[in-house]
């Protein structure tokens, strides 16, 4: 099965968007997986180059047939950040490709708001649903706390994890439908029982390396050395 899994990670500004000066700036990393066999595939948080990004799903032999969300924030699905400065998302994808958009339900208006994607173009899920790609199974989690929806996705043994938690520290909490408490919840209790030899991708790259075994992230990222909630309030709410 490992063989027909098939999976890519992507940098802005260095694999896409090598042009766009907040791609270099933000470093976010796009995603792609699905099955090799069946040739279709899944895009994750495809923001500044998504014709782009579809490009390269093509050009490995598979077709994009859906999108994932992470959560609604420019960087990760498109829209306007800082100001007057717009980031090409999934609006701009479904220009080009007809397929549905995966959201956590909760954030099904921030992402209508932000990017003016109709409600009718997003499939709202809960915490716990699964997606099928081929014959590859993904499963959601919701991880609230940096967005109000947002959501990990567990895969063949990787966590694509958004800005929920990067390998060191993780998603900010003082930012519209962010939730310090949340955040707490969702790394000492939503998070826990992801195995420790998953591997941990991150939305950003924040560290020299673009991922990194929870078991590792555990115990090097001090974001989950708190071990109660105020204490953890008090370090970083």
């Amino acid at each position: 099965m490992s063989d027909r899994f098939y999976f890519r990670q992507w940098l802005s500004g260095v694999d896409f968007a090598k042009n766009h000066p907040l791609a270099v700036q933000m470093v976010n990393f796009a995603y792609a997986f699905g099955d090799r066999e069946s040739g279709e595939a899944l895009l994750v948080d495809p923001a500044y180059g998504p014709r782009e990004l579809v490009g390269l799903v093509e050009a490995d032999g598979l077709r994009v047939v859906g999108v994932v969300a992470t959560h609604y924030h420019p960087d990760h699905v498109g829209g306007k950040l800082m100001g007057e400065n717009h980031i090409d998302g999934i609006a701009e994808l479904l220009a080009e490709v007809d397929v549905p958009i995966h959201v956590q339900s909760q954030e099904v208006g921030w992402i209508t708001k932000r990017t003016g994607v109709e409600a009718g173009a997003l499939v709202a899920h809960q915490s716990g649903d699964r997606l099928r790609v081929g014959d590859m199974e993904a499963t959601l989690i919701h991880t609230p706390g940096h967005s109000a929806g947002s959501q990990c996705i567990l895969v063949e043994g990787r966590l694509l994890s958004g800005d929920t938690l990067f390998l060191e520290g993780c998603g900010r909490t003082d930012l519209p439908g962010s939730d310090p408490e949340e955040m707490y919840r969702t790394l000492s209790q939503r998070l826990r029982d992801v195995d420790d030899d998953v591997v941990l991708f991150p939305g950003h790259r924040y560290s020299p390396s673009p991922s990194s075994p929870m078991r590792s992230v555990r115990e090097a990222n001090f974001v989950l050395a708190p071990t109660s909630a105020e204490q953890w309030l008090a370090m970083f709410s």
